[in-house]
């Protein structure tokens, strides 16, 4: 008699027969490997509620019965369909009460997707953590943004990452424009209870997106404050998100506000240069177009603010270059980013380095040279700061248009930046000199 059959022999006088014939005798072994013994359920959401609730007595009833064995695994969706048992008989009192409501998940929108850099790595930390279900960060998450920055991508994230680790969690996913139309639909017909008992009792995880569509909307403004009042109370986890800080938001009651507030607040800024780099690696890996390394340079350059716009450029690129044979050239690249944003601007570092010499009178060579005069020293030291300020080009790079290496250009920026905290008059110089620098 195989090891599997002996054991559930034993856990048959263990447990009650309606457990038995419910939870341990659907479960097939699958394989023996060695000191682990892997056994077959009929899919994920049975294998999940095995390991939660009898692994452990499974284990030891094992055990005793071969101690060769030291390991037992459990699996779902591992049944032939021979070996299934129809109807399955997976919905009875024992399961927690309720189910995952999900808006459809983009297949891509996972965290191995999801490039990371300084603008989102406290978001996407956060993130991780609530599809962890761990306790580093409480129980609520507000993430805010402008558009296309990656709020969506980590909200479906975190769904994907708990709907795949932890099945019988209880999921409710949706924007605050669907939670505000199905409160309006149960009002209408005189469903509240059944409303209420879905999110306050019967929900793990809520993730609700775009809460400022909710401005002036008092009465959906009150459901969901409470929704997160008793969530909350619960140890249970809430993510939301939105395109301001809750303290920015018009028309929104101030005890949600506060309700909103009471856990970490986090702001995905613009993907820096070097996240942009590695966007525009990936999007043109899926698009399955090979970049020079020109071409990423120049396009990370150029194309700035949100995530969609750097896939519409691939997009663009991919498209046009099909229609060349799969050839992708200077004359490409500067076509699709000139359609996209227009004539780039040619902001560097020597067009504010002439624009300081204009202002303080020396000439872009005397900046360049090595005069320690203070009359040329200190604007050199003005039109470091600006660079690094405005420009996304490296402190080596700034430091070789004035002949400098790149401490010289950090000991700049550290003076500049003392000298404008203390005195009035040159802070005020140099936000007249960034306003002009924006205008190059």
């Amino acid at each position: 008699m195989k090891v599997w059959d002996r054991a559930k022999e034993r856990l048959q006088d263990i447990l009650s027969d309606n457990v038995y014939t419910l939870w341990i005798e659907p479960v097939k072994m699958q394989e023996r490997d060695g000191t682990c013994l892997s056994l077959a359920c009929p899919d994920r959401y049975f294998g999940a509620y095995v390991t939660q609730n009898y692994l452990e007595l499974i284990s030891k009833v094992v055990t005793e019965v071969d101690g060769s064995i030291e390991t037992v695994r459990i699996n779902g969706s591992c049944l032939a369909p021979a070996q299934r048992q129809e109807p399955l008989q997976l919905r009875l009192p024992s399961l927690p009460e309720g189910s995952s409501s999900v808006r459809a998940l983009h297949p891509r929108y996972t965290f191995d997707d999801f490039m990371v850099g300084e603008s989102n790595m406290l978001a996407q930390s956060a993130c991780r953590s609530i599809s962890r279900l761990e306790d580093t960060i409480g129980p609520c998450l507000y993430i805010n943004s402008t558009t296309g920055l990656g709020k969506t991508h980590l909200t479906h994230a975190i769904a994907h990452q708990i709907l795949g680790a932890s099945p019988l969690a209880r999921l409710q996913y949706l924007t605050a424009q669907q939670f505000a139309a199905e409160m309006v639909h149960n009002i209408k017909s005189n469903a509240m209870d059944v409303f209420k008992r879905k999110y306050h009792d019967h929900c793990d995880i809520l993730l609700v997106e775009d809460v400022q569509s909710l401005t002036g909307k008092k009465k959906t403004q009150q459901e969901l404050n409470e929704v997160l009042d008793t969530l909350i109370k619960s140890g249970k986890r809430v993510v939301m998100t939105a395109d301001k800080p809750p303290r920015d938001l018009i028309g929104i009651d101030d005890d949600f506000r506060s309700r909103m507030s009471s856990g970490l607040i986090t702001c995905i800024q613009k993907p820096d240069l070097d996240t942009r780099y590695r966007i525009i690696r990936r999007k043109a890996q899926q698009q399955k177009i090979e970049l020079a390394e020109p071409h990423v340079d120049y396009l990370a350059q150029h194309v700035k603010g949100d995530v969609r716009r750097i896939e519409s450029a691939i997009i663009a690129i991919s498209a046009r270059a099909a229609l060349q044979h799969g050839q992708v050239d200077d004359r490409l690249i500067e076509d699709v980013v000139r359609f996209l944003i227009g004539n780039p601007r040619s902001l560097s570092t020597q067009a504010i380095c002439e624009l300081v010499g204009r202002q303080f009178k020396v000439s872009p060579n005397d900046l360049q040279s090595r005069s320690r005069k203070k009359s040329i020293a200190f604007p050199r030291q003005v039109a470091m700061f600006l660079s690094r300020k405005h420009t996304e080009e490296t402190l080596a790079d700034i430091g070789k248009v004035f002949n400098r290496d790149h401490s010289t250009v950090m000991h700049a920026i550290k003076v500049v930046s003392g000298l404008s905290r203390r005195d009035n008059s040159v802070s005020a110089q140099l936000d007249l000199l960034s306003n002009k620098v924006r205008q190059l």
